[in-house]
């Protein structure tokens, strides 16, 4: 497995549209993707800042994350997301979501995330 570099940053917004147009429009990000939150009627954007640097626009979180948005995860692309997943496990971090694949807009990934020795969540992204 082999780790090259971060894939996005995750951010509990408690308005995604007015952090849509703060990382766009006030910063010059790019929104390369968007995609719906479920079945809630809000979407999730992706926004790149440059050289992929991208943030992930997560509108209402958990309410604890509504009343104070906050980076909720990082994301380290990799090209073995099940190989990054099982060895955090083997080295003792704690299992949030097992290896899955999916497909979001035009992309297609596998995705799994864990819990970091201090709790801090971790997700292991490979874009097939």
């Amino acid at each position: 497995m082999e780790f090259n570099g971060f894939h996005h940053i995750g951010l509990a917004s408690a308005d995604g549209e007015k952090s849509l147009d703060f990382y766009t429009n006030v910063l010059g990000g790019k929104e390369i993707l968007r995609f719906p939150m479920g079945n809630s009627g809000k979407n999730i954007y992706m926004v790149d800042l440059g050289n992929n640097a991208v943030v992930e626009i997560i509108p209402n979180g958990k309410e604890e994350e509504e009343a104070n948005p906050r980076w909720i995860h990082i994301a380290l692309r990799c090209d073995d997301a099940k190989a990054a997943y099982d060895a955090a496990i083997k080295g003792g971090a704690v299992s949030r979501s097992e290896p899955r694949e999916m497909d979001v807009g035009v992309m297609k990934m596998c995705i799994a995330f864990v819990y970091g020795p201090d709790k801090e969540v971790v997700e292991f992204f490979q874009v097939l």
